[in-house]
């Protein structure tokens, strides 16, 4: 039996503040830090150690990671970073306020943006300084690479095609993994590894700091998965 750890990253400062944050790199509030490190304790009661751990490049979750990783002696071990494990490129509604964006465009439309497997939020515009072009992290990828907005199912996608060619193999090779990503993100993989339909995982809530244990078999299908806590209990992740 294998097992993998997926943690949705702290609370951050745009979560503090109802912001939509997708792709925009802001830092874990304080309660944020707390929860990070609430799932360090919580992994280090129940025994957990990893081989190699998976981020994306967003600071919010490389934290988590790192704070994790720290408290579990495991300060050592690789860190992989990519850009395939970022949160949902909201595109022009990144850094709005979530209730004054229903205020203005109505609470169906803004669910429809959010909800919808294949609906894209309205994109941003090439020159909006919002676009992740303008950030040297991203100096590597084609301008085609960067998303300037997502639907759920593009985000699904290319998270997707990153545990195919990357953390399958690790996998595989029995390695004990820890991905640190984000709320969009973590869905995709819960999607695929539960084979959910998109309507199934569109009210699927991850909540932030609490790890999300899956155990697989041999072949890499789910035997099952819970959140995890402190004292060992488990309890199965909710819909909203």
């Amino acid at each position: 039996m294998k097992k993998i750890v997926l943690l949705r990253h702290g609370q951050s400062e745009w979560n503090l503040t109802n912001r939509f944050t997708g792709w925009t790199d802001v830092d874990l509030s304080e309660g944020g830090l707390n929860e990070a490190r609430q799932a360090a304790e919580i992994l280090k009661a129940n025994g957990y150690q990893f081989d190699i751990a998976y981020s994306s490049y967003l600071k919010r979750a490389i934290r988590t990671t790192w704070i994790v990783l720290y408290h579990l002696d495991l300060a050592w071990i690789p860190v992989e970073k990519t850009w395939m494990l970022n949160e949902r490129h909201y595109g022009a509604l990144e850094g709005l306020n979530k209730t004054e964006t229903e205020e203005q465009y109505g609470k169906e439309q803004v669910r429809t943006w959010r909800r919808s497997a294949d609906v894209r939020p309205p994109a941003l515009e090439a020159g909006d300084p919002r676009n992740a072009r303008f950030e040297s992290k991203y100096d590597a990828l084609s301008d085609e690479e960067i998303p300037l907005t997502e639907s759920l199912i593009d985000t699904e996608e290319r998270v997707l095609k990153y545990w195919n060619h990357y953390i399958k193999d690790a996998l595989l090779h029995n390695h004990h993994i820890l991905i640190a990503a984000h709320g969009n993100t973590i869905r995709a993989l819960i999607k695929y590894l539960d084979h959910r339909s998109s309507d199934g995982i569109v009210g699927i809530s991850v909540p932030t700091g609490i790890p999300l244990v899956y155990e697989l078999d041999d072949d890499l299908n789910a035997i099952t998965s819970y959140l995890l806590d402190r004292n060992g209990g488990k309890r199965p992740i909710q819909s909203q």
